[in-house]
């Protein structure tokens, strides 16, 4: 068996990883860190003598420099050939340029300012800048952090990706080396990293991201933890550059958005709007031989100079096109994300690095796989939206249709480029065609669009804790369905869960809640406590009107004597944010929940409540009583009979509350736990009660009776 040829003095096998550089007297092969030669430095170098050789010829040879103007700076110097970019002489022309003002499109704005519900409502297509990064929850070291501080956390032998400006040319070196350098009092050469991410560092721990770019995040909310592909990390970089590095125009790989915070120093950004004819002139020019000899601010209309300085965050929006000038020795952190607001804009992004052929070492890592799991998951976004009657945002409805083309274009792609970065739990053709009937669903108007109209944001309230209580019934009665019909799909005849069997399991729910004992008095409540309160009274509204019951249906179903059938009432009438005092009781009884004092109702609205559910009751009582008392009559009977208005009276207010889902849904492994499935009655060995018996009914009693004298909410 033949053995692997060794080289360098250190006689080891070849190592595709490692640089090596060729003795032009001996011809053997030397690692550069074993001669002590950086890559970077090798290009300098005319005619190489390795360690043996040179006692003999010499030390090696090094290149004369011929120009100041060009990356080949060994090329004669006879005025013919134009500047190109990073190199001396283009920094210097760069700084004598004149340029727009960019506070024609800075947003300047405070950190706590800086919300995912300001985005989603204003959108999220200027660049913004925040002069103090309090309230933007973002956390970095002190301003006297340096770049040997980075080297003791992330350690000397990290190997990196350092950038010679003046050759525009990206070489690796050990952070220990780049160290030396940053120090040495004699730098002939402008080195610049901006591709140092720490995430797998000790020094993330001492980085926190901000928040808007933490919650938009794509990868935060939507990668699942069981992923095939190991997860992308592109959220935390170090930047360290020396003065007059220089990066060239370019598109933040997938069109991913920005956030950038100067440590120390200043960096000038020079920004271009993502028009589409500025995306086709820049496609133009980036596949151009002679991309590094034009400026490409000169042909678009506007080119808009940006002056960062420390202390100052600036958050680039998808697709903006931009470059930038270190004016003084610099540390600066940044990271990027995709989110939900410029789906359209990320994936035209995406593929023009294909058109392109970007190498994949400058592409969003599995961009492809992250696409498939957001679609997996804004399709039960469409669905809640749906069973909500609420009209998704317009952004999130356009963003969604990209999102279709672009996958079936992979999909087809597969059959001549079999790369697939399908996760393996998706059935690719199944979802896109799910997606493709939710939206034909939107764009028919079948979803409340008669009602509301999408300008941005939907007309629903814009809470999303409420929005999540509100539709935790929708989706647990959706999957009670799925599941049965899944169950019985060869059945000629599916029999759909009950009314009764949903309401069990969303009592169950209550049940487990009540187990954690009563809450916090009004007078110390916050208000992220009071947006959980009203989102889970309204929730429970939502819940009996989308599973065709009436408060009056379900107070005359669990009533069977005068005194239970006056708890009922006030029950449902507390569930539903109408308790009023009765007019035996003291007003200011403390029996009276703490929530429905928050949000009191009318007397009178609230007395005339009591008086409809109490005659609907009454209603309801005698017509079981003409029916018999061994009537079984089946659950659609009852229900269509209560359903209908009295003689003389308006049809009950159907109130319609829904809401876009403001930040993006978490992937299932990050949900909180699903309800359980419903538990049968020991008593029925196994077998569900009949209507309104058993379990329903005892856990309903409870529920009526601890409202009146527990504080607690559903």
């Amino acid at each position: 068996m033949a053995t692997a040829q060794l080289y360098c003095v250190c006689r080891q096998p070849y190592d595709v990883s490692r640089f090596m550089i060729e003795c032009d007297i001996c011809k053997d092969w030397f690692h550069g860190s074993c001669v002590e030669v950086e890559e970077h430095h090798a290009v300098d170098i005319d005619v190489y003598h390795c360690p043996n050789c040179d006692i003999h010829h010499g030390p090696s040879l090094m290149k004369k420099r011929r120009n100041w103007h060009r990356h080949d700076y060994t090329e004669p110097d006879d005025g013919s050939k134009p500047v190109q970019a990073g190199t001396s002489v283009f920094v210097q022309e760069l700084q004598a340029r004149t340029f727009p003002n960019g506070d024609e499109i800075l947003q300047p704005m405070q950190g706590s300012q800086v919300t995912q519900r300001y985005l989603e409502r204003h959108g999220f297509r200027y660049p913004i800048a925040v002069h103090k990064m309090e309230g933007l929850g973002l956390r970095l070291p002190p301003p006297d952090f340096s770049v040997k501080d980075v080297e003791r956390y992330v350690g000397g032998d990290k190997v990196i990706d350092v950038i010679d400006v003046a050759r525009q040319a990206d070489s690796k070196m050990k952070l220990s080396a780049f160290v030396k350098y940053y120090y040495s009092p004699q730098q002939p050469k402008v080195l610049n990293v901006i591709s140092l991410e720490f995430s797998d560092t000790k020094m993330s721990e001492l980085v926190v991201v901000p928040d808007i770019a933490q919650k938009m995040s794509w990868v935060e909310n939507y990668w699942p933890d069981d992923s095939y592909f190991p997860k992308p990390f592109v959220q935390k970089y170090c930047l360290m550059g020396v003065k007059d590095s220089y990066t060239d125009f370019h598109i933040d790989f997938g069109g991913t958005s920005v956030w950038y915070h100067v440590l120390w120093g200043e960096k000038i950004f020079y920004l271009i709007k993502p028009t589409p004819a500025n995306l086709a002139l820049y496609e133009e020019w980036s596949s151009s031989p002679t991309q590094s000899e034009v400026f490409f601010g000169e042909k678009v209309d506007k080119c808009y100079k940006c002056v960062v300085r420390q202390g100052t965050t600036l958050l680039i929006p998808t697709g903006w096109i931009h470059a930038v000038l270190t004016s003084q020795d610099c540390m600066a952190f940044g990271g990027n994300f995709l989110h939900n607001l410029n789906i359209g804009m990320q994936l035209r992004c995406y593929e023009m690095e294909r058109r392109l052929k970007t190498p994949d070492l400058f592409k969003f890592p599995y961009f492809e796989a992250i696409c498939w799991y957001v679609a997996n998951n804004l399709l039960e976004t469409l669905k809640e939206s749906r069973e909500d009657n609420c009209l998704p945002p317009e952004y999130l409805i356009k963003g969604v249709k990209a999102l279709i083309t672009a996958l079936r274009n992979w999909l087809k792609r597969e059959v001549t480029e079999p790369a697939s970065e399908v996760p393996d739990h998706i059935r690719p053709n199944h979802l896109i065609k799910m997606l493709t009937k939710e939206t034909q669903y939107l764009e028919n108007g079948n979803c409340g669009s008669k009602l509301m109209k999408s300008q941005g944001i939907s007309a629903c309230p814009s809470t999303r804790l409420a929005h999540e209580r509100g539709s935790h019934a929708r989706r647990t009665a959706r999957r009670l369905r799925d599941h049965h019909h899944h169950h019985h799909h060869h059945s000629h005849s599916p029999k759909a869960p009950s009314y009764l069997d949903i309401f069990e399991q969303h009592t169950q729910e209550v049940l487990k809640r009540l187990e954690m004992g009563p809450y916090e008095e009004v007078s110390g409540i916050n208000e992220y406590r009071k947006s959980d309160v009203l989102g889970n009274k309204l929730g429970l509204c939502v819940f009996l009107k989308s599973s065709g019951l009436k408060l009056h249906c379900i107070c005359s179903e669990y009533t069977t004597s005068p005194s239970t059938e006056e708890d009922a009432i006030q029950g449902m009438l507390s569930m539903a944010g109408l308790l009023y005092s009765h007019p035996s009781e003291d007003p200011s009884s403390s029996q009276e929940s703490w929530w429905s004092r928050t949000n009191h109702p009318s007397p009178d609205y609230s007395k005339r409540c009591h008086a409809k559910l109490k005659h609907r009751i009454q209603e309801h009582k005698n017509f079981m009583d003409s029916q018999g008392s061994g009537s079984n009559s089946s659950s659609e009977a009852w229900s269509s009979r209560t359903h209908s208005p009295a003689h003389g009276e308006s049809p009950t207010l159907g109130y319609q509350y829904c809401e876009p889902s403001l930040s993006p849904p978490l992937h299932p492994s990050k949900r909180p736990a699903s309800n359980p499935p419903p538990i049968s009655n020991q008593a029925t060995k196994g077998k569900r009660p009949k209507k309104g018996m058993a379990t329903a009914k005892q856990r309903l009693g409870k529920i009526l009776k601890l409202s009146r004298h527990k504080p607690f909410f559903v």
